[in-house]
């Protein structure tokens, strides 16, 4: 249970949802996006929680998980129900887009084995999803690559198709020996050319000579300086043109119906998928905004507790991010024995802050959102969240601050158990302090008594002392700064904090006389009381600090005697070794040595004491102790080198254990040419942003981190591009089909622009694959403007050599004829 109403709007939800929303790829997640709700359910909460998770190790990791066409095109397949009715080709090309993304997102989670699947539950979710591959083969029957209705999508389309064509070029030509006529006779002005009124093919002509042309006048410009004129020769033809595009039209409806028909069956199996599609969408969302803030999915137990460690307000870390601001993280502990958290202190001093950010995060976790908090941190869940914030006065219910904040009190005492977190704001305040205090330490034993967990900011006395009074109950101070009169926004809990009444006041230079005075009053019971509650948090904050430094200096130590007692085990074993080694050598030595004696005794005894044999065997042991010394001397050098060897190899294990992104800084700076690790697409260094880098990949940029960058030297990209220019099989066969399908010219008349534009775009890499040397473009004349985005385009490309104006017999400016490197 929630309360109130508003509990969104008053913790920021409302924004946290907005943010989610924008990031969703269609309105499939959006409506997701707003169907996310507060949920207790453990199981149902942890599922969610895994599926971000998984997604979120999907967008650091995988390159290859489909993202592209999220239509929703399920209003256009609840409106198919009746029969005749069909599809349009718009619809039609959205549908089938968006059933290859989930044909392919279902082939990515299913790519591995069940038991082996690193994304298990998003598996889970992909598991009874229904795909259409059929339904696919046949919309690709009947439409191109840019959506359009094909030429042979039936037989009675591709006869009327051609007709038009025929008729077109008749016409065409036709018009162009009446315009050279007419330009000879001084009629038309020579770069004039055939253009397109109401979809009938007109010539542009002066007023002054449109009685000398035969024929209707369809149209003039707006200066009427320009009357357009369908010459009386081509009229039957123009009408037998619109007679066929009717037909055209009648066939393509015949054809969509036809189709539709064997949609309709399995339409709801298809928004079905479409529901999966919707789930990805929301999924990737999430992830996404969980990146931006840092989030993770923390330890959860089933039970009611709040142990936070570093805990961030997303929104406010979102803003401090922008502003290059740190932010101050939270540390809160709630469980059984300290269950309600009084927290007092300073006004902005960042009570309702922390309030706030208990309330989010906990709001955030249950909607099955991770959450920006320290790994080491546990999560519960609770059943009821209650907050009590801000102004509630309303004129229309007639009731004041305290009325509404009383009216909220009644519902949480009714309503709250020991499965309920209750979060109030300056608790008591909005009416005199002593009964106010009196109401709220009244109602703070019931919250006690029935086991609620609960965030309470006040500045009540009372309530500080019922915190120490009470099981249960603990205080909890956010830290100011008495030297520097400023706000820490730290949460310190087992103490009550001041509220620096008396300092705030002298530091905005109130009048000493006023603030004695104002002691006075208050007795110096209540002045020393608050003296003691700062000196007691100074001096916690002092030793808090203090503990913390020998705390990080026993890590450093430890960390320091690890190393040597790991270096020292090193050294003991490699010490081990040699003295192994050369106890080995020596046993051979001296086995070697033996028999080289008893070897030449025997010589010695044989030869009878001949002086010859004798000498030759003495000099061979001399010889052979000649070098046993310098063996002795070489394992000498050999135990010397190891050493050093150990030496170096030390050093360099010491400079591995400096971070990865210095590194790769001292070898990568801005300009150098790099690719990320394992990829073959080589790009440019254009900025560098602390362990981040910006690189252009050709027009496109995108953001890596630095250790995932490997710098490319001019000869390897030279070499790279030796290499690539390998063509295998597959690929040569493939090139070979598609230069015998290839078609020198395109149709973009009557599209739009940018419609117009990528089918152009394709056309011409199309063109240049295949190795056409020349190709026409036809974009008819019209105001000029689809012509000039096309021309702006080519003077882009690379292997574009040059472009022109067909020959007017051929169609003059309305055709642009582009020559190929």
């Amino acid at each position: 249970m929630i309360y109130p109403d508003n509990f969104e709007q008053k913790i920021g939800f409302d924004k946290i949802r907005q943010y989610i929303a924008e990031k969703c790829l269609s309105s499939l997640g959006v409506e997701k996006t707003e169907d996310m709700s507060f949920s207790s359910n453990y199981d149902h909460i942890q599922r969610q929680l895994h599926q971000t998770e998984e997604f979120i190790r999907i967008i650091q990791e995988e390159e290859d998980f489909p993202i592209g066409n999220f239509f929703d095109v399920r209003q256009a397949l609840k409106n198919i129900r009746i029969e005749g009715t069909w599809l349009d080709e718009v619809v039609l090309f959205d549908l089938r887009r968006s059933l290859q993304t989930i044909k392919d997102i279902v082939s990515f989670l299913r790519k591995e084995e069940e038991e082996n699947s690193p994304y298990p539950y998003l598996q889970e979710l992909a598991g009874d999803v229904v795909i259409f591959p059929q339904l696919l083969t046949k919309i690709d029957n009947i439409l191109d690559k840019f959506g359009r209705i094909k030429d042979n999508a039936s037989p009675e389309l591709n006869k009327i198709r051609k007709e038009i064509a025929q008729t077109t070029n008749s016409i065409s030509k036709s018009l162009n020996a009446i315009l050279r006529s007419a330009q000879s006779e001084g009629l038309v002005d020579k770069d004039v050319a055939p253009t397109m009124r109401d979809g009938r093919l007109v010539i542009p002509v002066a007023p002054a000579f449109k009685r000398k042309l035969k024929g209707i006048v369809h149209d003039e410009s707006a200066s009427g300086k320009t009357v357009f004129i369908e010459p009386a020769e081509v009229v039957e033809a123009n009408n037998k043109i619109r007679e066929l595009e009717n037909d055209e039209r009648r066939e393509i409806v015949k054809i969509l119906i036809s189709f539709t028909d064997t949609v309709r069956p399995v339409a709801p199996d298809i928004i079905e998928s479409y529901e999966f599609l919707a789930w990805i969408d929301f999924i990737r969302s999430k992830a996404r905004f969980s990146l931006d803030i840092n989030a993770i999915k923390p330890p959860m137990e089933d039970k009611q507790q709040i142990g936070w460690n570093r805990a961030k307000h997303p929104l406010l870390y979102l803003s401090h991010k922008r502003q290059n601001k740190p932010i101050v993280p939270l540390d809160i502990w709630l469980d059984d024995e300290n269950r309600i958290l009084i927290i007092s202190g300073p006004n902005a001093g960042g009570k309702s802050v922390c309030l706030k950010t208990v309330g989010l995060l906990q709001y955030m976790i249950q909607c099955g959102l991770p959450i920006p908090l320290d790994e080491s941190s546990k999560v519960g869940i609770f059943d009821n969240i209650f907050i009590d914030i801000g102004d509630e006065q309303s004129i229309e219910n007639d009731l004041s601050t305290y009325s509404s904040h009383l009216t909220n009190m009644k519902f949480f005492v009714r309503n709250c158990n020991a499965k309920s977190i209750l979060l109030i704001d300056e608790f008591g305040g909005g009416t005199e302090p002593q009964i106010g205090g009196a109401i709220a330490e009244s109602l703070l034993k019931r919250f006690n008594e029935r086991g609620a967990f609960g965030v309470i900011t006040t500045h009540y006395q009372n309530l500080k002392h019922f915190a120490n009074e009470n099981k249960g109950v603990v205080n909890g101070a956010m830290l100011y700064d008495r030297h520097q009169m400023q706000p820490l926004f730290t949460l310190s809990i087992g103490n009550p904090g001041s509220s620096f009444a008396i300092e705030i006041a002298r530091k905005i230079g109130l009048p000493e006389d006023v603030i004695a005075d104002a002691s006075e009053i208050v007795g110096s019971d209540y002045i020393n009381m608050d003296k003691y509650l700062q000196d007691i948090v100074r001096d916690k904050r002092y030793w808090e600090q203090k503990r913390q430094n020998i705390r990080q200096k026993e890590k450093r130590l430890e960390e320091v005697a690890s190393t040597y007692e790991s270096d020292l085990l090193d050294v003991e074993k490699q010490r081990k070794e040699i003295i192994r080694k050369a106890k080995a050598d020596a046993e051979n030595i001296l086995s070697e040595a033996n028999a080289k004696i008893e070897n030449t005794i025997r010589t010695i005894k044989e030869a009878q004491a001949e002086k010859e044999k004798t000498k030759e065997a003495r000099l061979s042991l001399s010889q052979f102790k000649e070098n046993l010394s310098s063996e002795n001397n070489e394992t000498d050098d050999k135990i010397s080198r190891k050493i050093q060897k150990l030496k170096e190899r030390e050093k360099k294990k010491k400079q591995k254990e400096k971070p990865s992104s210095e590194k790769i800084s001292e070898t990568i700076s801005i300009g150098d040419n790099v690719r990320l690790k394992g990829q073959t697409s080589v790009g440019q260094i254009i900025e560098i942003q602390g362990k981040n880098a910006v690189i252009a990949f050709g027009m496109i940029r995108s953001t890596s981190k630095l250790d995932a960058l490997e710098k490319v030297s001019k000869n390897q990209i030279k070499r790279e591009h030796q290499k690539s220019t390998f063509v295998s099989s597959q690929t040569s066969d493939q090139m070979s089909e598609k230069k015998l399908n290839f078609k020198q010219e395109i149709d973009v008349r009557g599209m739009r622009g940018d419609e117009a534009l990528q089918a152009v775009m394709y056309f011409i890499d199309d063109s240049i694959q295949v190795g056409a040397s020349r190709v026409r473009i036809l974009h008819g004349t019209g105001t000029g403007a689809l012509r000039q985005i096309i021309r702006d385009y080519l003077k882009t490309v690379l292997g574009v050599r040059k472009f022109q104006d067909e020959h007017v017999q051929l169609g003059g400016a309305g055709i642009t004829v582009v020559d190929l490197e």
